[in-house]
């Protein structure tokens, strides 16, 4: 059975931007089945519409199944796990710029606001690595600290990486790409 990639952008993000190409690229020649999904009002986005959105496009999820998240996109993620059936089981996550806890973007605060259990989060995935960097100006890295703890995580600190955006250079991420390789190993 083909293992199956799924890339959860962040606020104001697309699918074809910022490093989600490349990796994109770099799993389908590996034999991946790879969907960057296009969330729906990137600019104004609803918890509810973009929870909607994942469960429609991923269907099923199995021990096969794979997630890709950047910053926003990692929390949207991590709520759709709660949402999952009791017996539901995932294959592992990597999220970029991840955070838990208020991080002062009313914008998006409704993904944030709202108590997470994260540990019927984590009773459906058991492999997590989080990748952050030590310059970021939306998550301080002390969220993204915070996160990676709360899941058991394994984590990557990169330096001088900001929110891993385009406009900050970052068109390849190759820790995502490894780590996604180990994880699905």
């Amino acid at each position: 059975m083909s293992k199956r990639v799924f890339l959860v952008h962040g606020w104001e993000g697309r699918p074809d931007n910022h490093w989600f190409p490349w990796l994109l690229w770099e799993l389908k020649a590996r034999g991946f089945d790879v969907y960057s999904i296009p969330m729906p009002n990137p600019d104004n986005p609803k918890l509810a519409e973009w929870l909607a959105t994942i469960k429609a496009i991923v269907v099923r999820p199995d021990k096969n199944t794979y997630f890709v998240g950047h910053s926003l996109g990692c929390l949207a993620i991590l709520r759709y796990f709660e949402k999952l059936p009791k017996l539901s089981q995932i294959g592992g996550a990597v999220f970029v710029a991840g955070f838990i806890g208020d991080i002062n973007i009313p914008q998006i605060e409704e993904f944030y606001a709202a108590p997470l259990d994260i540990e019927k989060a984590k009773s459906h995935c058991k492999k997590f690595v989080t990748i952050f960097s030590d310059d970021d100006t939306y998550v301080p890295m002390e969220r993204s600290i915070e996160f990676g703890k709360a899941l058991g995580a394994k984590a990557i600190m990169e330096r001088g990486k900001g929110h891993f955006s385009k406009n900050e250079g970052v068109t390849a991420l190759p820790s995502v790409f490894r780590s996604l390789m180990d994880i699905s190993s």
